[in-house]
């Protein structure tokens, strides 16, 4: 399982929850309702007012078309307070139970107004649920809007602010994970130079060679050695446009991040990694000791395979620093398979111990990349204990 199947399977189990708790808070709306209609008298304001508070409930638990229940909630109340105001004779004590339900209803509304709302709607929404929530007193005297109206202020500014704290806490989540992507695509920025210079730079020694040959006045090379000569820079050519596609097609959508550019302006450019540099990284990874493992029949593998496959080491080895204070031993593996290589980080840590803060969106940009290349990434706890990081990405032939 990946990244994006952890991700979608957290998603459907928040959906059901959503809907478990929907179903339980109409379950109990309608029985207080139902209470609240049989206890009073048939065919009288009351049962008006019980009906106002059902619409209001239902506009509560109402998913796609929210913003037009909240507008129908808040406008109905609003108008029921204002017939009641005009008619001061007319008997509504007997629905003050139900009153309980509408507020509630139209303060949840008022939260996820203020929290769920587009932009151009939320305020005019806004509006209008707390001037029907501060109005209801004025359905029985103006004494009760005197006495009430400034505890209904407390709760309305209560669910404003609980809105719009889960409204800023969403955007700074979807700002974080735009920043993950930026800064992954700014460092595959930075190595797209390198790689295409790889092949590009092997394009021009060989085009070199020939012109010397040819200017030197020796024998004029045979068919067979122009076939290998052509065929070199053809192969150097396709690798460097295969390269270019590969990252390209993660850096287009770049212009499209409204995240501010941050610290990324100013980070060092970092070298491409290969598989030196990978066995300097586990190395140097002392706490705990960790050991690299590379298949013999691993082979040469293109450099932007090698830069990932560092950047998966690199960003497992930390995650075992900050969250596997109690493991005992890291052991990191390269193997073929085919066509493609594994690249896996296992620990037998049990998540104990020491646990640094992180932002969590690592991965995030981790599995982006992999994606970009063609592969896929798992990250999950192991059968047998433990946490294991495995990237397989796709490398060719050998």
């Amino acid at each position: 399982m990946g990244v994006s199947d952890i991700g979608a399977r957290l998603d459907r189990i928040h959906l059901l929850g959503g809907c478990l708790a929907r179903t339980a808070y109409a379950a109990f709306a309608g029985l207080y309702l139902l209470g609240c209609l049989v206890a009073g008298p048939p065919f009288n304001p009351g049962s008006w007012l019980v009906l106002v508070a059902a619409v209001a409930n239902a506009a509560a638990i109402s998913g796609r078309r929210f913003a037009v229940w909240a507008v129908v909630a808040g406008s109905l109340s609003a108008l029921t307070t204002l017939l009641f105001a005009m008619e001061p004779g007319t008997e509504a004590g007997s629905a003050v139970p139900s009153l309980f339900a509408e507020i509630g209803a139209l303060l949840i509304l008022l939260v996820r107004t203020a929290w769920k709302m587009p932009r151009r709607r939320l305020v005019p929404t806004a509006l209008l649920l707390g001037a029907a929530i501060l109005s209801t007193p004025l359905r029985w005297s103006a004494l009760a809007a005197v006495l009430f109206t400034a505890p209904l202020g407390i709760t309305v500014g209560l669910a404003t602010g609980i809105g719009l704290y889960l409204r800023a806490m969403d955007a700074r989540r979807a700002r974080s994970l735009a920043a993950a992507r930026r800064d992954e695509r700014l460092e595959l920025a930075r190595d797209l130079h390198d790689f295409v210079a790889h092949h590009v730079t092997g394009i021009v020694v060989q085009a070199q060679a020939a012109r010397f040959a040819a200017r030197s006045g020796a024998a004029p090379p045979g068919p067979d050695e122009l076939d290998d000569l052509f065929g070199g820079i053809e192969k150097a050519g396709t690798e460097a446009l295969t390269s270019m596609r590969r990252m390209v097609g993660l850096l287009r959508d770049a212009q499209h991040v409204n995240a501010a550019d941050g610290d990324a302006r100013g980070a060092d450019r970092r070298p491409v990694g290969d598989l030196a540099r990978l066995r300097e990284l586990v190395e140097g990874f002392d706490h705990p000791p960790a050991a690299l493992v590379i298949a013999p029949d691993l082979g040469p593998l293109p450099p932007e395979v090698a830069a990932s496959a560092h950047r998966v080491v690199q960003e497992a080895l930390t995650n075992v620093r900050k969250h596997a204070a109690d493991a005992a031993s890291v052991r990191v593996t390269l193997a073929r398979m085919g066509g493609e290589v594994e690249v896996a980080v296992r620990d037998d840590g049990r998540g104990r111990g020491r646990r640094l803060p992180s932002g969590g969106f690592g991965l995030t940009g981790l599995a982006e990349r992999i994606g970009a290349l063609g592969g896929r990434l798992h990250a999950g706890p192991r059968p047998d204990g433990g946490w294991e990081v495995v990237a397989v990405l796709p490398a060719g032939d050998r």
